[in-house]
């Protein structure tokens, strides 16, 4: 049996790191900004903050149209629309249209988590969805790795506004070959018919007999869906903090060139890529010894992740940039794998497929709901103490929350009723 489904998981995988190229765009090329608009660390916190404002309204109606249209249109529109957004970004001529840019680009880029995990409902077997979650979600630390690189490069040599350009090129790429080859697997040509009706048969292993999607106010009603929800937002505040302030903090803090700041900054994100991969399939394979995902047994790897993630809280008490470095480089692996792997729990306790978009939705809008105040929240503590510690104190303190969040309310699957009563005493026991 083949695994030409590798290729989409790889697909989606480019998907968000062009997606987080573009991010990471506005925190390269912030020092320079910041000089040539005299904006103040408050001011910066805001347009940091500025693509989450739309990306966090329009995550949910992204859900429901993937569930309805499919994930190739949303996606397709979605890329189009936050690629041409980053290039005008490019062309702004002050604060207000810095501001209204990254809105725009922030509203489109709400198609790629519900579309993403989507696609990986569609595709991937319920024995690797921890690997392809993480292939997924991983993305967002690949990205910010490549794009401080190249862009820290490209602003060096050619100004920040040729930085936004190169990302959303980037994006435009990928868009052609997604219109061109992506197919779901009933209707794919490029896997063989024995790995199309693994996938058929094990993607849909313990899902709800008939596969109807169930609504959002199912979904909202179920405790461990909010607990995924929560424990995202705990995560990705301290993820958004590394994302938009990191580059800023080398610069500032350590006195490091664009060009420098962006290869310590690359360091700890291909690190964290890489462990994060490895993790995620030792844990399919750990679940797959035990009887498998659908218990929900995934919740013990995420409790660990965002432990060691929270090693963060170290960093006040820490002066050596190498030091420094090794904490951010061990909290972005815990955090790389333990977000990646909450999606995974969440797809292990969703009863139907057909509501992947909409769950995934709502698990990504609770991440950013925490998410969108991270760089404002940033921005403020650092002009009134003068240092970062305190942001990273914050970051730390979430992720030991959503621990114990994980612990303890994620023990009940998320949606329609069981066709079994006794599946529920399994969950209850994981």
């Amino acid at each position: 049996m083949g695994k030409r489904r590798y290729l989409l998981y790889i697909g989606i995988f480019l998907l968000v790191v062009f997606n987080y190229v573009d991010r990471v765009a506005l925190s390269v090329a912030a020092p320079a900004i910041a000089a040539e608009y005299n904006l103040s660390p408050v001011q910066v916190g805001y347009l940091f903050s500025a693509y989450l404002w739309t990306y966090v309204v329009c995550l949910i109606p992204c859900g429901f149209l993937t569930d309805r249209y499919g994930a190739k249109v949303v996606n397709g529109v979605g890329v189009l629309v936050w690629s041409g957004a980053t290039i005008l970004t490019g062309l702004a001529s002050g604060f207000v249209s810095l501001l209204g840019s990254r809105m725009l680009m922030g509203a489109a880029e709400a198609s790629t988590y519900p579309a993403g995990g989507r696609v990986l409902r569609d595709w991937a077997p319920r024995s690797e969805f921890g690997l392809a979650a993480t292939m997924l979600n991983s993305g967002g630390y690949a990205g910010p790795a490549f794009g401080t690189l190249l862009l820290g490069w490209v602003v060096s040599v050619h100004g920040w506004r040729w930085g936004f350009y190169t990302a959303g090129l980037l994006g435009l790429v990928w868009l052609v070959g997604w219109l061109v080859w992506y197919r779901v697997p009933e209707t794919a040509t490029f896997v063989g018919e024995d790995e199309r009706a693994f996938i058929l048969r094990e993607r849909d292993s313990g899902a709800k007999s008939g596969g109807s999607a169930d609504g959002f106010g199912v979904l909202l009603r179920s405790r461990s869906m909010i607990a995924v929800a929560v424990t995202q937002g705990c995560a990705v505040y301290t993820q958004i903090v590394f994302l938009t302030w990191l580059p800023s903090y080398l610069a500032n803090v350590k006195h490091m060139s664009i060009v420098k700041s962006g290869l310590f900054t690359a360091f700890p994100y291909f690190a964290a890529t890489v462990f994060a991969w490895v993790l995620a399939h030792l844990s399919d394979r750990a679940l797959a010894a035990e009887g498998g995902s659908s218990t929900g047994r995934r919740r013990r790897i995420v409790v660990v992740s965002m432990l060691s993630a929270a090693v963060i809280l170290a960093a006040p008490f820490v002066d050596s940039t190498p030091m420094i470095l090794g904490l951010i480089t061990i909290s972005l692996t815990g955090l790389a794998t333990g977000i990646s792997l909450n999606i995974a729990l969440a797809a292990d306790l969703l009863r139907s497929p057909a509501s992947a978009g909409k769950a995934m939705a709502i698990q990504i809008t609770g991440g950013n709901m925490f998410g969108l105040i991270a760089p404002i929240a940033t921005g403020y503590i650092i002009a009134a103490t003068g240092s970062y510690d305190l942001a990273f104190v914050a970051g730390g303190v979430l992720l030991v929350t959503g621990a114990v969040i994980t612990l303890t309310l994620t023990h009940a699957p998320i949606g329609g009723d069981l066709p079994a009563p006794a599946v529920v005493p399994a969950l209850r026991r994981a």
